[in-house]
C-alpha cells in the first residue's frame, strides 16, 4: 500500500527550474524503516549538485526523484519489526526516500530521538553536517591540541565542523568572507579570508602550523590546504568530487554509527554546546529559490524546508 503526498521532484537533470512540488507515493515502511511525517527538512550543496546532474556518475538517480536527506518529524508509521520507535516519537536523521515531502522513509540506523529541546529546523540541518564532520575528522586521526583549517567555515557544514572541533580540544583557523568573520570569533574559530592567498593568510595566523585542513566549500582551496598541510593524506574535501586528482579524499558516506552520531550532536545542541544558525527556512513550493541560495556559496548556516 502506498500513501500520496505533496514532494518536490524533478524528473531530469538541470538548473533550479527542473524542480515542482507534485503528488508523490510513498510506500509503508519496510522492515528496519519508519515514514516520518516530515516537519523539517535541511538543504545541502550536494542537493543541488545531484539535481544538476554534476553528481549523476556518482549518485544517479531515479527518475521522478524526491531530492533531499536531511530530515526532522513524527514517526507517523513503523516497520513490521520496529521496536526502537513509536507512531508519535519526534526523531531526525537521513531519509531513504528524500524529505523535500510531506511524507519520507528512513532507515532505523540513520534516525535518532530529537530532543525537546531542539526546534525541527535545527534538527533538520544538523544531520548531514554532523555525520559528515565526525566521518571526515575519524579519517583525519585529529588529537587535542592540533590546528585544523576549516576552509567554507561560515556555511551549514562548517559551522557544525568548527564548534565539533573546538569542542574536542582543537585550534580553528575557519576561512569565510571578512563579513563572516565576527560570526567565526563568535563559533571559536581564527578567521582568515578565503580566496587567492589562503595559505599565506594562515600561515599569518597559524603560530605552530597546519596539522589537518577540511574544505567544506569547494572552491578550489586544495591546492593550497595540501601546501599548509605538506600531505594531500592531510585534506579531506565534502565538497569537491574532483578531489581524487589531487590524492585528496572525498568525504560524502554513511559512517558506522549514524544513530550514535546524531545523538551526540543532538546533545551538544541541546546543552547550548553547539549552535546552529539558520539562514532562512523556505515552504516546499520555494524549493527552487532554496537551490539557488545554496549556489551562490554564501550561506551561513543552515537552509531549511517546511512542508507548510
Amino acid at each position: 500500500m502506498k500513501t500520496i503526498c505533496r514532494a518536490v521532484v524533478f524528473a531530469e537533470y538541470g538548473d533550479a527550474g527542473v524542480l515542482r512540488v507534485a503528488e508523490h507515493e510513498v510506500p509503508e515502511p519496510g522492515a528496519g524503516q519508519v515514514r516520518i511525517a516530515v516537519r523539517a527538512a535541511g538543504v545541502n550543496p550536494i542537493d543541488w549538485k545531484i539535481r544538476s546532474g554534476a553528481m549523476a556518475e556518482m549518485m544517479p538517480v531515479r527518475f521522478p526523484a524526491v531530492p533531499g536527506v536531511d530530515v526532522a518529524g513524527v514517526v507517523e508509521s513503523a516497520g513490521p519489526d520496529v521496536t526502537d520507535f513509536a507512531v508519535g516519537d519526534e526523531v531526525f536523521g537521513k531519509a531513504a526516500s528524500g524529505s523535500y515531502a510531506e511524507l519520507t522513509l528512513a532507515n532505523l540506523d540513520a534516525v535518532a530521538v530529537k530532543p525537546e529541546a531542539v526546534s525541527w529546523e535545527v534538527a533538520a540541518a544538523l544531520p548531514v553536517a554532523a555525520t559528515t564532520t565526525f566521518h571526515a575528522f575519524a579519517q583525519l586521526g585529529l588529537a587535542p591540541g592540533e590546528t585544523i583549517v576549516i576552509d567554507g567555515a561560515a556555511g551549514g557544514v562548517g559551522t557544525v565542523a568548527a564548534q565539533v572541533a573546538r569542542h574536542r580540544g582543537l585550534t580553528v583557523i575557519g576561512s569565510a568572507g571578512p563579513r563572516n568573520h565576527d560570526y567565526l570569533r563568535s563559533l571559536g574559530a581564527i578567521p582568515v579570508t578565503y580566496g587567492d592567498g589562503l595559505a599565506d593568510r594562515v600561515r599569518a595566523v597559524a603560530a605552530r602550523g597546519v596539522d589537518a585542513a577540511v574544505d567544506a566549500a569547494g572552491h578550489g582551496s586544495l591546492p593550497a590546504l595540501m601546501e599548509l598541510t605538506g600531505d594531500p593524506d592531510r585534506v579531506i574535501t565534502l565538497a569537491d568530487p574532483s578531489a581524487e586528482s589531487l590524492g585528496v579524499r572525498f568525504v560524502y558516506g554513511q559512517p558506522g554509527d549514524m544513530r550514535g552520531i546524531l545523538a551526540e550532536v543532538a546533545a551538544l545542541v541541546a546543552a547550548g554546546t553547539i549552535t546552529v544558525s539558520i539562514a532562512r527556512v523556505h515552504p516546499l513550493t520555494d524549493a527552487a529559490a532554496a537551490h539557488r541560495h545554496s549556489q551562490t556559496g554564501h550561506v551561513r548556516g543552515k537552509l531549511v524546508l517546511t512542508p507548510s
